[in-house]
């Protein structure tokens, strides 16, 4: 291992930036940005010069901020915090209380920063605000005189809670700021093993001949949770599952599996590979889709008797496009099931099996082939195929081929989701950014659905939802859960 402190060879840092964080006392500053700003600073990816200004509306001095910064840090950081470390980081932060109505003070402070360094020092706003609050602390900003042709803006999801919304949200944004300064991010994209999806199919003839309708029998996108919405109910009430994950993460993941290739990495090429993926996406079909709510998240004060709001849903999608004609694309995700993955599975058609007589026989069938994709930090990629079993008979069994980032790569340049987009925004770099035309059109897609979903089936917790939702997709089956004679190689 690498100590924390060496640099790394993998990228060049960003030219010098003053970093105004928005929310800067909440959750998501504390479990994802300040620690992942640390971190990019340790490894030598944060610019030579950076200034950190929080801001929100709690008013606390800078030094209080500072206190609430080593907090998070030491509890969602990577360990191994030295008081010098942290001594060198903290003199780079400091707080300034500010509200949509005024932002006097933050202006004078972001003014005092910038003196204070290089002349070609840049601005990036991060937005880690509530939904409500957006188009309040846009306007503000417009109204401010802080937003020049070189600054850049990260909103975070949900971008809006249908078409007219997000259309209204992206004007408001375009009337503020240019396109290509605005950063909207999603976490999901920034992970190596969604990226990995690309770097597998195209750089492997293994596997791209086969990423086709001729051969996959479907794609599963499953990212099951054993946690509830507990602390986030309020919030929860008012998405559900479907705008809070599938709009965004799983339709983007989506978008990765299914492109054709792109032209080029850069952020051009890969913007109009995944918007025709997004471009060719039928509209839901209402009777393709099973929405649960675990039983006891009614028992909430803050929820109604008879909430609507589902914890889980799950649907088919389709791509009408030659490459993936017929294909059925299932996503899942749901609350208080009984296991946390992130799972994209690439299931292949049944092979013919007329020379395995015995097999047949003996009423012995086998799925096909699965290319898995297991999304993390880092993930895994298995090869589930068949493989003949010890004995005089030709019969075959289950067998499995794993990768493991661990195991194949130096550790060096791993960068958890957060800190990669973090460096990338710095760098201006909007490739694993999503755009305007992309955000607007999955919600055309999502339109008939958001019009008339079917009512929430009730699902008890820790369990894989409605019975509906294995319905849903046969006769084929989920990967997950993992059958134990797969789950043991």
């Amino acid at each position: 291992m690498v100590a924390e402190d060496t640099e790394l060879s993998c990228s060049v840092p960003p030219d010098d930036h003053v970093i105004v964080l928005f929310g800067a006392s909440g959750d998501l500053a504390a479990r994802k940005l300040l620690p992942g700003f640390f971190h990019l600073a340790q490894v030598g990816l944060m610019p030579p010069g950076f200034r950190i200004i929080g801001t929100s509306r709690k008013d606390i001095s800078t030094d209080e901020f500072r206190d609430l910064a080593r907090e998070a840090v030491d509890q969602f950081g990577r360990g191994g915090l030295s008081d010098d470390q942290w001594s060198s980081f903290s003199e780079r932060l400091s707080y300034v209380a500010s509200d949509a109505s005024d932002m006097s003070a933050l202006a004078t402070e972001v003014d005092s920063a910038k003196a204070s360094m290089s002349s070609s020092v840049e601005v990036l706003y991060y937005l880690s605000i509530p939904p409500m609050a957006m188009s309040g602390i846009v306007k503000g900003l417009g109204a401010s005189g802080l937003i020049d042709s070189g600054a850049k803006v990260i909103l975070e999801k949900p971008f809006g809670t249908d078409y007219d919304s997000a259309r209204a949200l992206n004007e408001l944004l375009l009337s503020v700021f240019a396109e290509e300064q605005v950063f909207r991010i999603d976490h999901f994209l920034g992970k190596e093993d969604v990226q990995n999806i690309l770097a597998v199919r195209f750089s492997n003839r293994l596997f791209e001949p086969v990423w086709c309708a001729t051969h996959v029998a479907n794609v599963q996108i499953d990212v099951p949770e054993t946690l509830g919405v507990e602390g986030r109910i309020g919030f929860y009430e008012q998405t559900g599952a479907f705008k809070d994950m599938v709009v965004t993460h799983l339709f983007q993941a989506l978008g990765f599996v299914a492109m054709d290739a792109p032209k080029s990495f850069d952020n051009q090429g890969m913007a109009e590979a995944r918007q025709k993926v997004f471009n060719a996406l039928e509209l839901l079909d209402p009777a393709k889709v099973v929405r649960g709510q675990y039983v006891g998240y009614r028992e909430s004060d803050q929820v109604a008797d008879d909430s609507d709001t589902e914890t889980l849903i799950a649907l088919e999608a389709r791509i009408n496009n030659e490459r993936w004609d017929g294909v059925p694309i299932y996503l899942r995700t749901g609350k208080r099931m009984p296991e946390s993955r992130r799972v994209i599975t690439v299931k292949l058609k049944q092979p013919t099996m007329d020379l395995f007589t015995e097999q047949i026989a003996a009423g012995r069938t086998t799925d096909g082939d699965e290319l898995v994709f297991e999304i993390g930090e880092p993930g895994s990629i298995k090869v589930n195929f068949q493989s003949k079993e010890p004995g005089p008979a030709m019969v075959v069994g289950p067998a499995q081929l794993k990768f493991s980032y661990k195991q194949n790569f130096d550790p060096r340049c791993e960068l958890e989701a957060y800190e990669r987009l973090l460096h990338d925004a710095m760098m201006g770099d909007r490739t694993l950014f999503t755009r305007a035309e992309g955000i607007e059109r999955l919600w055309q897609v999502a339109e008939p659905l958001l019009k008339s979903p079917p009512p929430v089936e009730l699902y008890e917790p820790d369990t894989w939802g409605p019975d509906s939702v294995q319905g849903l997709v046969k006769p084929a089956t989920w990967h997950l859960p993992v059958p134990p004679q797969k789950a043991k190689n």
